[in-house]
């Protein structure tokens, strides 16, 4: 096994997942897709060095990453829709008048 591989390919997902987020500043919901694929990318390299290392910590630790995922994802979807009922829309701009 190469791991080299499989940290470029890790890189290359954590980087579109930047580009992802930088670009893509109109909604909010397409904003929180990007950082699902950098959770994907740090999986991955949790499973690399587990397998690479052999020890089971890493493998471990990537059970654990979706639990985190589906947490995050729950909270978005609370706050797109708490955001929609007040504002009555989820773009970006108007968000960024909120104070408080």
């Amino acid at each position: 096994m190469d791991p080299i591989k499989y940290f470029t390919f890790s890189m290359i997902i954590s980087i579109l997942g930047i580009r992802g987020i930088l670009l893509n500043r109109r909604n909010i919901p397409i904003m929180s897709m990007p950082i699902e694929s950098m959770l994907l990318a740090v999986n991955l390299n949790f499973l690399v060095f587990s397998v690479s290392s052999d020890d089971m910590m890493g493998q471990s630790f990537a059970s654990l990453v979706p639990t985190v995922a589906a947490a995050e994802s729950a909270i978005g979807l609370a706050i797109f829709v708490i955001t929609f009922r007040v504002r009555g829309t989820i773009a970006v701009e108007s968000i960024n008048s909120i104070q408080g």
